[in-house]
């Protein structure tokens, strides 16, 4: 029956479309590759998006005797589930397997740039795309909204919602509770004691800033000592397996509020002065606990293993081996590569505990949870909101 059959509406005829294109997607496959690497030997095209996917097109589009109308994304389909179809297509040229063909999304792309903005929405997508005096943009058949702008990839969108989170002076209790409960998506992971033997604390990136002038020293010291250090991990979908919190485990005793960690020499009252901040940088990717022993301990070795290893890179020569082997110890709670590491010091009595830093570099801030007594109980690195991911 022809697509503008009197018994059939608007909807009803993209349903049929998209059912009879699934039917031509084993036929479609095999012809893939050789057509593929044809294309790709074409000048003149853009790469939009790196590893974008084979994506259903009708020949009408590709043969520019139709403009792109409906683009939609379907579950289990071929490829990235995208399927595109033009203005002047009918039911009767869609049935036929020959007039659909599987390309690269960069291909449709290049016909239409626009396609890029919306690559990124999630199966079940249904759209319409409209090009009129107020520019080319898509509208959400099912809910009629407009959609202009570019859609971010989800881990994106998901990185640029956490860093406006991030380094809040406070924060619901609520929030410390849950980043250390345990449920379907997230565990936690004692990865071994790190050595305190002043009590003065340091939070810093180990690859980076550990050593240097640049780390952060805390106010608030503890008592000398040995402490655990707990990972919160969160297996997304979104993000893989992430650490979204650490933990310095100073008691036994539960937190039943958390502050801000300060700077030595600041108070939380002086926050919002000139010159007063309470977060450390990352820019190695990395963060740790460090005892400012440790820390200089760990200066001296990191400046003695540099004058036996010049133009070697710390990370890679030294320290990537001793990571991998984290994660094939504990391959469960860490991504490929390794996401943790209890370290001795070389030629020292001190420990360090290194772990990633949620989604890599930036800023983060330290929260004392202090006990019902008023005694600091633990001292948290809040990484990543688990709720986005």
């Amino acid at each position: 029956m022809g697509l503008f059959s009197r018994k059939k509406n608007e909807k009803e005829a993209k349903a049929e479309r998209k059912e009879k294109v699934e039917g031509t997607q084993q036929e479609q496959s095999k012809r893939r590759e050789p057509a593929k690497e044809a294309r790709q030997k074409q000048s003149g095209k853009k790469e939009y998006i790196k590893g974008a996917g084979g994506t259903i097109v009708s020949k009408s589009i590709l043969e520019g005797t139709s403009k792109l109308k409906w683009l939609f994304r379907q579950e289990g389909g071929h490829g990235n589930g995208w399927i595109a179809f033009g203005d002047a297509d009918t039911q009767e040229y869609v049935d036929n397997p020959d007039n659909m063909t599987i390309v690269d999304f960069n291909e449709l792309a290049n016909i239409e740039p626009a396609v890029v903005n919306v690559f990124f929405l999630p199966v079940g997508a249904d759209l319409e795309f409209c090009d009129d005096k107020t520019g080319k943009y898509f509208v959400d058949t099912r809910t009629g909204e407009e959609i202009r702008g570019q859609v971010l990839h989800p881990l994106q969108a998901a990185f640029e919602k956490n860093l406006k989170f991030l380094n809040k002076e406070s924060y619901p209790e609520e929030f410390f509770r849950e980043l250390f409960t345990p449920d379907h998506r997230r565990e936690n992971f004692v990865v071994g004691e790190a050595d305190f033997p002043t009590g003065e604390i340091v939070l810093a990136d180990p690859l980076v800033y550990l050593g240097t002038e640049y780390m952060v020293t805390l106010e608030r010291r503890i008592p000398a000592g040995s402490y655990p250090v707990e990972l919160a991990v969160c297996h997304s979908e979104i993000a893989g397996t992430r650490i979204v919190g650490a933990r310095l485990i100073i008691s036994g005793e539960e937190a039943v509020r958390h502050e801000i960690a300060m700077p030595k020499g600041s108070e939380i009252g002086s926050m919002g002065e000139p010159g007063v901040w309470a977060f450390f940088g990352v820019d190695g990717g990395m963060a740790c606990f460090s005892d400012t022993e440790a820390a200089e301990k760990y200066r001296s070795f990191s400046k003695n293993w540099q004058s036996k290893n010049p133009g070697k890179n710390p990370y890679l020569d030294y320290f990537a081996p001793l990571f991998q082997e984290s994660c094939e110890k504990y391959p469960q709670v860490q991504r490929e590569g390794g996401d943790f590491l209890q370290w001795q010091i070389p030629g020292t009595d001190c420990r360090l505990v290194m772990f990633t830093s949620g989604m890599g570099d930036g800023i983060y801030s330290g929260y004392w949870g202090m006990d019902a007594k008023g005694e600091a109980a633990e001292l948290v690195i809040p990484f990543i909101n688990p709720a986005y991911i």
